[in-house]
């Protein structure tokens, strides 16, 4: 689903942030980027991914020079601060993203709150091989339903995060063993509450914009507060590596207009590929 996206009538499901009233904030229209990694080498190998921090493949790095060359194309868009998860293809992705942009220099936030969802025991598995251990079907509903987790990973195993030093700060029950979408959801949402939306009103009145480099399941849960995306509508949102999608907002921080930077048919084309990789 990538059609170009303009904001429906009503409320958003999940209350972001309090009205923002004409004499605090005279004139807001910003712009919020979201980047999904580039490809990373178990992308290339059709593993499960997850919290696992893997690199970025050839073909992420230039997914990533791309990704910055259509930031740099964008005449009218002024990046003032990143947000990035705490994994290190995000982190690269936005590296050399906004080197080619000219924007190195920009600030960045990173929180855990953005990472990938957490695959559970699925981590590090071949996706066609476990569509054909548990059938293409129930594959199907771990990797994009809303509610449904897979297995989760076993005490003490050592796909574990819990002894990660990127996690020390995190208490210890938050540090998931599975995840659903509705968990990344539960988790990212305060930091784009607190967080990324102070950092859009700050920017939106000196026409600053903010770019936040996370991951396909982070992005959703983002996506899903922001656009109002229902339950039964977020399984057929797929989220392409490597190519921007800009959304410009109200002074509310509703969603005015959203779309994809540069081809829109190749950004069709790589959110497709992204939906046949367990198939």
């Amino acid at each position: 689903m990538l059609t170009r996206w303009r904001r429906r009538a009503g409320v958003h499901r999940i209350p972001l942030f309090p009205a923002v009233l004409p004499s605090e904030y005279h004139q807001i229209v910003p712009d919020l980027i979201l980047l999904r990694h580039g490809r990373s080498a178990w992308n290339d190998l059709n593993l499960f991914t997850g919290w696992q921090d893997v690199d970025l493949s050839a073909d992420g790095e230039a997914e990533a020079v791309s990704a910055g060359h259509l930031l740099a194309g964008e005449g009218d868009l002024d990046l003032r601060i990143l947000h990035t998860s705490v994994l290190t293809r995000a982190i690269r992705t936005a590296d050399i993203a906004l080197h080619v942009a000219g924007r190195s220099w920009l600030p960045v936030r990173r929180s855990w709150r953005l990472n990938e969802r957490h695959y559970g025991d699925l981590t590090g598995k071949d996706k066609k091989q476990t569509a054909e251990e548990f059938g293409l079907e129930q594959v199907q509903v771990w990797r994009r339903s809303f509610d449904v987790p897979p297995p989760p990973l076993p005490l003490g195993d050592p796909r574990s995060s819990l002894e990660d030093p990127r996690y020390r700060d995190v208490a210890k029950d938050l540090i998931p063993r599975t995840e659903c979408l509705k968990d990344v959801v539960a988790r990212a949402n305060p930091y784009l509450r607190d967080v990324i939306a102070e950092d859009l009103k700050s920017e939106g009145v000196r026409g600053g914009a903010v770019i936040v480099v996370a991951h396909g399941n982070s992005i959703r849960a983002l996506r899903m507060v922001l656009e109002n995306i229902s339950d039964e509508e977020i399984p057929a949102v797929e989220i392409p590596t490597g190519i921007p999608y800009r959304m410009t907002l109200d002074q509310e921080l509703n969603v005015l207009e959203a779309r994809y930077l540069g081809d829109p048919e190749a950004a069709e084309r790589a959110a497709e590929a992204v939906a046949r990789q367990a198939g």
